[in-house]
């Protein structure tokens, strides 16, 4: 199906955008600048804004009366065919918006989908987009177009009656069944790839949405990944090989963007996808350092590695786009909370040899010198060492070897599992005295 067929019926609509602005809601500045760029990046055409703050939601309809009274004298003078929310609405206030104002509803989750839908390519991103937009919206059907085969051709399409609700809710129910089931095989077929490449470090690229991730990847390998200046530009990973100074190659992935409320259905949806980076040796978190709201961008996204269960693994932070920043105050922000951050340029290529060390550092210090002594008729373990990790020298004793390696700690049990016996190096003795010097058991390192 071409991209524009799949253009959801947002596009190129007259829009008012809205935000309720709740006590939890520290951001401040423009609050409707992130939903403007989400509602300009699905085709929308921007024709006014509202927002109000509120101790909590209206539970028919979010706004408050008199606010719902100035959104309609508003969709009315400027013509609007649609409104679209910063929040995320029940289907009941959704129907009640829509009942009142005589235009489509359209929230925050349902832009964001509209987006994934438009910019998918793969067929693995395409059936995690229709997963997510079909479990969105099966409690939504009474204002939805009936037929499953025209549901995904556009989100917060209303239909001409209820006659088939129940048909078609059956059928809505079977086919999330079968994406399922489809999205799972895909996942463990992901897992095995991904394991497969064992034999190489991995890194993986992750961060807020038009953080410049791709045009990073592209400045460090010439991938020529397609890297725009739009939300989601990028929905399905990429994996090139990265030659870091004084290391070797290693494997870079580029991965979705992520964002503030990212829907948990999408964050399920593209599990497949985000398995580079659940997999990978190292995290590099890119953040735009030129966005005034950088700092919550950057809480958005652990947090969102907090849901993937990966906000442990070793992350470095990169703030990207410094030719772009008015003033050295943003920056000298970000680097107070985070010190250890590394500034760069990818568009201008500005500090990428820095971020090559620093990443270089990071894998190292995952790596850890271990002694390990087997028979000298274990061919397949001396080649599993060689492979895996660098072997510094070998030592010879009757019938044993004693072999002095540099190895991943990931790979550390399976040497253990095979039998041989495995002693920690400290690794500035054996340099000053030319040789392994051993203390400790295995279990130290590991």
């Amino acid at each position: 199906m071409h991209d524009t067929e799949r253009l959801q019926s947002v596009a190129r609509e007259k829009s008012i955008l809205v935000r309720i602005i709740l006590p939890e809601h520290s951001e401040g500045g423009d609050v409707l600048d992130e939903l403007e760029g989400l509602a300009k990046t699905a085709g929308a055409k921007i024709v006014g804004q509202l927002t109000q703050r509120r101790d909590k939601p209206d539970a028919s309809t979010y706004l408050g009366k008199g606010k719902v009274d100035e959104l309609k004298a508003l969709v009315e003078h400027r013509d609007a065919d649609a409104v679209i929310f910063d929040n995320d609405l029940s289907p009941g206030q959704t129907r009640n918006l829509e009942k009142i104002l005589g235009v489509k509803v359209l929230d925050r989750t349902e832009i964001i989908l509209d987006i994934f839908s438009t910019h998918a390519q793969t067929h693995e991103s395409r059936l995690a987009v229709e997963l997510a937009q079909l479990e969105y919206s099966l409690p939504r059907l009474k204002r939805m177009w009936t037929h499953l085969s025209r549901m995904k051709m556009g989100i917060g399409m209303r239909g001409p009656g209820e006659k088939q609700l129940e048909t078609d809710r059956r059928l809505v129910e079977k086919r999330i069944h079968d994406l399922r089931t489809e999205l799972k095989t895909i996942e463990r077929r992901k897992e095995r790839q991904v394991e497969a490449r064992s034999d190489h470090m991995t890194v993986s690229l992750v961060g807020y949405t038009n953080a410049g991730k791709s045009t990073l990847m592209n400045a460090l390998t010439q991938a020529g990944v397609k890297a725009e200046d739009k939300l989601f530009a990028t929905l399905d990973t990429r994996t090139r090989r990265w030659q870091l100074p004084n290391w070797g190659p290693v494997l870079l992935s580029d991965t979705v963007g992520f964002i503030r409320d990212l829907p948990h259905a999408l964050i399920a949806s593209f599990k497949a996808t985000l398995e580079e980076a659940r997999q990978a040796d190292l995290l590099i978190h890119v953040a735009d350092a030129s966005n005034p709201h950088v700092l919550s961008q950057i809480s958005a996204v652990y947090a969102v590695l907090q849901e993937l269960g990966i906000e442990e693994k070793s992350t470095l932070l990169v703030l990207n786009k410094i030719d772009a920043v008015d003033g050295l105050a943003a920056i000298e922000s970000a680097r107070s909370r985070y010190p250890h951050a590394v500034l760069v340029s990818a568009k201008a290529k500005i500090g990428l040899e820095e971020l090559a060390h620093a990443v270089s550092d990071a894998l190292s210090s995952s790596f850890v010198d271990l002694e390990v002594e087997t028979g000298v008729e274990n061919g397949r373990l001396a080649a599993y060492l060689a492979a895996h990790g660098e072997v510094l020298s070998k030592r010879y004793q009757e019938n044993r070897v004693l072999i002095h390696c540099r190895l991943p700690k990931k790979h550390v049990a399976r040497v253990v599992d095979s039998g041989a016996i495995v002693r920690p190096v400290d690794a500035k003795a054996a340099r000053d005295d030319g040789h392994a010097s051993t203390s400790g058991a295995v279990e130290n390192v590991a």
